[in-house]
């Protein structure tokens, strides 16, 4: 097998499982929310407007969160 193939497979074996467990995950807690009634532009409507900007680190950056 040259190169190009083998790791282009290599690549899906690795990555594909990763994919489908985030699409798996998503779509149950989207059931799971659904369910209660809840989404996630309430839950922050719940907190107001004079909720404190906080930091918070998302994909290996920090970035601030606004009210």
């Amino acid at each position: 097998m040259s190169p190009l193939p083998h790791a282009l497979l290599v690549l899906a074996i690795y990555l594909v499982p990763f994919l489908v467990l985030g699409w798996l995950a998503k779509r149950w807690l989207g059931r799971w929310m659904e369910s209660r009634g809840v989404d996630l532009g309430q839950y922050r409507a719940d907190q107001g407007p004079n909720r404190r900007p906080r930091d918070a680190f998302l994909l290996g950056a920090w970035r601030k969160e606004d009210p």
